[in-house]
């Protein structure tokens, strides 16, 4: 089912709905709201059509899920305010901070080399201390995944091969303070666009260039009004499934075990489907951009460039320098198993 109402309207006229809704269910049948901006073909929206489909089937229909795509009830920021105050019942995407500032850890600049180091970290102890921190913000998160991969850039100057590549560049950066600071740690000027406006934005002018994981690059068309594309794998980031957490404990325990079981399970096939699809959108990119992948050499110098970018969220007190070892310990498999953030020195 999909909404077109305009934004400005939604929120009014979903808050009624609810109210009709709920009014007109039986006790026994809870309702599970989701939307995301991704489109209906992203590997994020298959792997939520999994997720209603266990989590129905396993409830016997006592857990219903509606799943809205495309950015069709609004931009990342609507949506998570939508779940703050309980009118949706789940989403995921850019404002998990909103959650706990500390997944914005995870977005740091080469924080992690490869995907066997982001999986360790996204599914670790250290983790999942971040999703029971995230209860304090009125969220329960049932599991985080990798968020559909190591970001890539496009544009349709010239090719990026170093960080003088980028310097005077308006860039589009997702509305998050770590990829601004890391554009201009890159010598870009960010500018902070939703992920739906990119498209737009790149056609008009507005911005030279953008970067995002290749399966994004891909799903909002970014390769149409673009010409070049440089793979550095300089970041990614999590994407925790955030729930309002009064719903949530508004289910019975069997339910909510159903639905906890059910969201491990479809963050696994979205890390698992992301993880596989990456070179198949990279080459799918390479029939329409020039695409340019970085050798260990071509990328010292962006990792030189972000020095900044680590200092200036620890000196904000973000996260500490020790939760940034601690993490890449964990993700390289040198730390204890029962880390968290901040339960021992580096």
């Amino acid at each position: 089912m999909k909404i077109f109402a305009p934004h400005g309207l939604f929120l009014g006229w979903l808050m009624l709905w609810v109210g009709v809704t709920s009014c007109s269910r039986s006790s026994e049948t809870h309702l599970f709201r989701y939307a995301h901006s991704q489109p209906e073909a992203a590997l994020r929206s298959e792997s939520m059509r999994h997720f209603k489909k266990i989590v129905e089937e396993r409830s016997q229909g006592r857990l219903q899920v509606e799943l809205y795509f495309g950015g069709v009830l609004g931009t990342e920021r609507e949506l998570m305010d939508y779940v703050t105050m309980g009118v949706l019942q789940g989403t995921r995407g850019a404002f998990y901070r909103d959650a706990n500032p500390q997944f914005q850890l995870f977005t740091l600049p080469f924080l992690v080399a490869n995907w066997d180091e982001a999986i360790a970290l996204i599914q670790s102890p250290f983790t999942a201390a971040l999703n029971q921190k995230a209860k304090e913000r009125g969220f329960h998160i049932p599991a985080t995944g990798i968020s559909q991969g190591f970001r890539a850039h496009t544009n349709s100057q010239h090719p990026i091969t170093h960080p003088d590549d980028l310097k005077g560049m308006n860039m589009r950066v997702p509305p998050q303070a770590m990829y601004v600071k890391t554009a201009e740690a890159f010598g870009a000027n960010p500018q902070e666009i939703p992920a739906i406006e990119i498209y737009q934005a790149l056609k008009t002018g507005v911005v030279d260039g953008q970067d995002n994981p290749p399966s994004n690059i891909w799903d909002y068309h970014i390769h149409e009004v673009s010409k070049y594309v440089t793979v550095t794998h300089y970041s990614t980031g999590p994407d925790p499934f955030m729930v309002h957490l009064g719903w949530y404990e508004s289910l019975p325990e069997d339910l909510r075990e159903i639905f906890d079981q059910a969201a491990r399970e479809s963050m696994a096939l979205s890390d698992q489907l992301n993880r596989d699809m990456e070179q198949q959108y990279l080459d799918r990119l390479a029939d329409h951009l020039e695409v340019n992948i970085l050798n260990e050499s071509q990328l010292q110098p962006f990792r030189e460039a972000v020095g900044p970018v680590y200092e200036h969220f620890v000196a904000q007190g973000t996260f500490s320098w020790e939760d940034i070892h601690q993490a890449q310990q964990v993700a390289r498999g040198e730390h204890p198993i029962s880390s968290e953030p901040g339960s021992s020195k580096p």
